[in-house]
């Protein structure tokens, strides 16, 4: 009964556009009053322990090193950069977008910022060379999904901390997977556009390919900062989100000298809002599982599911198929809290490692990014785009079959994410 009433109630208040976070936390208030004689200070306890974490504090860090990387010009060149090497080839802008995006991912974290960012530069970019508004938006919004695959990503940092894994072996094994699914959205859109009649760009010559990469070195050597020193042990993933800001500033503000005072503040100013409202809902979401740990809900969920199937190849499409479901309706950050604990176990117990499970878990609510009825990626693209979402849902559909390719090859070839860990360790 409680499991019913813990759910239940927060199903409804969704329904009821109830703020996630508040809805987390109501819905454990009110089984914690009906169903358990634990009290219900458990949830201010562990909203604050929960919080009070080294790791969780990258996560603020990489939003501002986003948004300094959007507003200083770091991203503008390395789009620059990519469309002077593959904008003269067939297909060659949705190259770029898919690749822009992919670097950006390696700063940013975030599936929305990069959408926001290397969209805003690419979707007028591609129309003016042919390419149809929604499609250009579609792909922008399915490629700002690679956004929390590819290290650093702010969700594998807070399935890290609630299920206690590494860091740092999760954002070795979202490489592969994140390259993947940048190939894949590449094959489709190209073949997409193979009929169409647009125009390239010239091919570069070699001083031209030069002053790109000139103008964008300072930009492209920051994901290899970032990640070089989580790898080389130089600093934490917490550091490197610290160091990340520190030299997004500096080359925003005194080499690209595209940003001023009022930029920086703006940055600052929308990384702590967003901040602030991830921080509610994490530390809600904290006491949460505090609850089904303490009920043994997850091992009860486990036990059922498994008395359904023990085929391990059913069973992950079965979770699968409830992820993808999971990921058009409830955020990811508050999603991962509440389902990594619950899910875990049964993944485990069919011989999947956990690490393979976070970027399985992270890429099925990924793309509920491109999915109504929450989509925060398409709401991101459209606006950009100013076309109405509902246009953008047939170019999208295949998108969203080539990322479904991409999270088959994840779940059930685990050298996907365990090869490059293997090799490095």
């Amino acid at each position: 009964m409680n499991i019913a009433v813990l759910f239940g109630s927060f199903i409804l208040m969704m329904a009821l556009s109830v703020p996630v976070g508040y809805a987390i936390g109501i819905a454990t208030f009110i089984t914690l009053s009906c169903f358990s004689n634990i009290p219900v200070a458990l949830i201010t306890q562990n909203a604050i322990t929960g919080c009070d974490s080294f790791p969780l504090m990258a996560i603020p860090f990489f939003m501002l090193a986003g948004n300094l990387m959007s507003s200083g010009g770091i991203a503008k060149r390395i789009v620059d950069f990519a469309d002077t090497l593959l904008g003269w080839i067939q297909g060659g802008l949705c190259i770029v977008t898919t690749i822009a995006c992919m670097f950006f991912a390696a700063i940013s974290g975030s599936a929305m910022a990069t959408t926001s960012a290397i969209g805003g530069f690419m979707i007028p970019e591609m129309e003016k060379r042919g390419y149809s508004r929604p499609f250009s938006a579609a792909l922008a919004a399915s490629a700002g999904t690679i956004g929390v695959i590819i290290p650093p990503s702010i969700p594998f940092v807070i399935y890290a901390v609630v299920v206690g894994e590494s860091i740092s072996d999760l954002f070795m094994a979202g490489i592969v997977p994140g390259i993947l699914m940048g190939v894949v959205l590449i094959i489709v859109s190209v073949f997409r556009t193979g009929g169409e009649n647009v125009s390239k760009g010239e091919r570069p010559t070699f001083k031209k390919v030069w002053v790109s990469f000139k103008g964008a070195f300072w930009a492209l050597l920051t994901p290899v900062i970032i990640l070089g020193g989580i790898y080389s042990g130089i600093f934490t993933p917490t550091e490197s989100a610290v160091v990340a800001v520190v030299y997004c500033f500096v080359v925003s503000v005194f080499i690209y000298r595209e940003i001023d005072l009022k930029g920086v503040y703006d940055s600052f100013y929308r990384s702590i809002s967003v901040n602030g409202m991830t921080t509610f809902m994490v530390g809600l979401s904290m006491a949460f599982a505090a609850y089904l740990t303490m009920e043994r809900i997850p091992h009860k969920i486990a036990a059922a599911m498994l008395s359904v199937t023990d085929n391990r190849i059913v069973l992950l499409l079965l979770i699968n198929v409830f992820l993808l479901f999971i990921g058009c309706l409830i955020d990811n950050i508050p999603a991962t809290i509440i389902l990594s604990p619950i899910l875990l176990p049964v993944v485990t117990q069919i011989g999947m490692s956990p690490i393979t499970f976070g970027v399985m878990l992270t890429m099925n609510l990924a793309i509920g990014f491109v999915t109504p009825p929450y989509g925060i990626n398409l709401f991101v693209a459209a606006g950009i785009s100013g076309e109405p979402m509902t246009r953008l849902i047939k170019p999208m559909l295949f998108f969203i079959g080539g990322l479904l390719i991409a999270l088959g090859l994840t779940t059930f070839c685990e050298p996907v994410t365990l090869g490059l860990l293997g090799l490095m360790k």
